[in-house]
């Protein structure tokens, strides 16, 4: 594990040899929500030894639809996502859209994540590394791992070397993404963690109704060949109820499924470590 990620989870008893994960719901909905997952979630991850990292949006700026939900406000959502972190003593990470807003996200979140679509963002790339917090690039939908290089030579060049990539599938003709696995050890091969978006991935965009679509009965599938194909970690946005949530419901895990799921992707880890 990169120094890093050991700082990251130094207040939290685990195998050395588990994957991490980041999971939470798409985006800040209410504190309640909020408390809900993350007590589950973390209390999941405690019990299995497995690192964790709370995840949620402050706000979505990438909605299909101007009518979608966006959030609570700024400083109110990342207030929540904060407490939520110091309560359950986890680190926690949400995504940031424009360079102004990584000075302002930063105080309140240990990993500012760069959305798929903005990784080739040099000022937004540069801003968030200069936080000096962790930086997650999610791969864009348009590019392979072996590109992604570029993203974190910029960061890296910005005097940061906490940084981490993603994997959430590439473009597949107009309404779906598919999943190539050899991204994974080829983003490894740029020196740093690399994490498998099973949820994401799982997307089927650019739907008629201006709601993204998805396919969770293939959450499992995704996680299961990333952990055997070497990821150090796994994101999966989950919620108690996918078909109410604000935001992704389509692609979310049911938060009851997890901890089953979790005891799975363990016995794979041990299979292949």
């Amino acid at each position: 594990m990169q120094p890093y990620l050991s700082e990251l989870f130094q207040h939290q008893s685990y195998d050395p040899k588990a994957f991490f994960l980041i999971a939470g719901p798409c985006v800040v909905e209410s504190g309640e929500l909020v408390e809900e997952i993350a007590s589950r979630v973390s209390g999941i991850c405690r019990n299995l030894g497995i690192p964790y990292v709370f995840k949620a949006s402050y706000r979505k700026a990438n909605r299909t639809s101007a009518h979608s939900f966006t959030g609570l406000g700024d400083e109110p959502a990342l207030k929540i996502l904060q407490e939520a972190g110091r309560r359950h003593g986890v680190p926690v990470t949400t995504d940031i859209h424009a360079h102004e807003e990584a000075a302002m996200a930063a105080p309140y979140a240990d990993i500012l994540q760069i959305p798929a679509f903005l990784c080739r963002q040099t000022d937004l790339l540069t801003a968030a590394a200069e936080t000096g917090r962790i930086v997650n690039v999610k791969k864009g939908q348009f590019l392979s791992g072996a590109s992604m290089k570029f993203a974190v030579e910029k960061i890296r060049k910005a005097g940061n070397d906490r940084v981490m990539l993603t994997e959430r599938g590439n473009s597949f003709g107009y309404q779906d993404l598919i999943v190539d696995y050899r991204n994974i050890p080829d983003m490894a091969a740029h020196g740093v963690p690399v994490i498998m978006d099973c949820t994401h991935s799982l997307q089927q965009p650019n739907q008629p109704g201006g709601v993204t679509g998805g396919n969770p009965d293939m959450i499992g599938t995704i996680a299961k060949a990333a952990i055997a194909t070497g990821a150090d970690g796994l994101f999966i946005e989950t919620h108690p109820e996918p078909g109410r949530a604000l935001s992704d419901g389509a692609n979310m895990l049911v938060l009851d499924r997890l901890e089953g799921l979790l005891k799975d992707l363990l016995r794979i880890r041990a299979a292949v470590s």
